[in-house]
């Protein structure tokens, strides 16, 4: 296929989170030009980028390959996403446009909708719609940034159950946009924070070539 050389990086990332390229996987940068229909320009500048994201390590011998990250890892992102997402929801409700809880409010309809009906896959990609939106909402791009890449990662490292409380879920959604309208940071803040508590255990970990964490003195639980 043949893309903007602009756009590699979020191809390659696209197909790493996809599982095009499996963890562990070789990353020449001749069969990735062939295969975007690029250069090998955009492709050595994207893999560079990729690499300080986290998707592709380089190693002696065999270049740039997809990273394999450690079960600790994984269990980090979704850490870090819980300290970072009520930091989002709290900056949103003082920072937010009526742009973005126009956009907000619709999808919290359409959620709550879909949770009534049971369309997992919808509510998937609403719940990425969602948080990707509070997180614009927020007004901090690097904040934006950190969490989009939070996400890709998360999506490439775990399966997300919808889970069965799929209606308590879009309430809180719901109950998050409240807080928001209302300028309530901090209790935008809290809720955002239960949320991200409660669907924790709907995070399932790919097991595919899942590297154990490393058992040093520093590591810790």
């Amino acid at each position: 296929m043949r893309i903007p050389a602009h756009s590699v990086c979020a191809a390659v990332r696209d197909d790493i989170v996809a599982g095009v390229h499996p963890r562990g996987s070789r990353l020449t940068e001749e069969l990735l030009a062939r295969r975007y229909g690029v250069s090998r320009v955009p492709v050595r500048e994207a893999l560079r980028t990729l690499e300080a994201e986290g998707f592709v390590v380089t190693r002696r011998h065999a270049g740039a390959c997809v990273a394999e990250p450690s079960e600790q890892e994984a269990a980090d992102l979704l850490e870090a996403r819980a300290l970072l997402e009520p930091l989002g929801a709290g900056r949103a409700a003082r920072r937010r446009s009526e742009a973005h809880l126009k956009v907000l409010r619709g999808l919290v309809r359409l959620g709550q909708e879909r949770a009534g009906q049971g369309g997992s896959e919808d509510l998937r990609a609403l719940g990425g719609w969602f948080h990707e939106t509070l997180a614009q909402a927020a007004g901090s791009p690097s904040l934006t940034a950190l969490l989009t890449q939070l996400r890709h990662k998360i999506a490439w490292l775990y399966v997300v159950d919808v889970p069965a409380g799929a209606v308590q879920c879009w309430a809180e959604h719901g109950a998050i946009v409240d807080a928001v309208t209302r300028g309530d940071g901090e209790r935008a803040r809290m809720l955002m924070a239960l949320h991200a508590e409660r669907s924790a255990p709907a995070h399932r970990l790919r097991v595919r070539r899942m590297q154990p964490a490393v058992n040093t003195p520093s590591a810790g639980n």
